[in-house]
């Protein structure tokens, strides 16, 4: 007498596997857009803190010359600055946001970055001497 015992057959059937592929697919759809806006937000980040590095730079530049004028690359008032560097964040190798000195007078200055590259569209940033900041993105600093 042959006995019929059934096996029980081990591994993933192909419906399973689907369903395991469509939830991490909604996971991912859900997740990357998320991590995206907190990279660009710290890339933004760092502009921030690179204006107020340059604007730290500005009121050395004014100790010493007892005016903000002169603090752009050619002793000029304005473009790229002389006294602090062009592109931030200053550290790194990928630049995303250009510097540069918007306006000074003896007694004013407004510093400008412009987003570039993977950031480029983010919004300008910008900071004066007076400490007004601002961003023409979704949101204030």
């Amino acid at each position: 007498m042959v006995s019929k015992l059934r096996q029980t057959e081990k591994g993933f059937t192909l419906i399973e596997l689907m369903i395991v592929v469509a939830i991490i697919g909604i996971i991912a759809a859900i997740a990357y857009p998320s991590y995206q806006s907190q990279v660009d937000r710290t890339r933004r980040v760092d502009g921030q803190g690179a204006l107020m590095e340059m604007a730290a730079a500005m009121e050395r530049h004014f100790a010493g010359n007892n005016s903000y004028q002169g603090a752009a690359t050619g002793g000029g008032d304005t473009g790229a600055p002389a006294i602090f560097p062009d592109e931030a964040p200053v550290s790194g190798d990928t630049k995303y946001y250009d510097l540069t000195i918007q306006a000074a007078t003896a007694t004013t200055y407004t510093l400008r970055a412009t987003p570039k590259g993977a950031q480029a569209g983010d919004g300008v940033l910008e900071l004066d001497s007076t400490g007004v900041k601002r961003w023409n993105g979704n949101l204030g600093w």
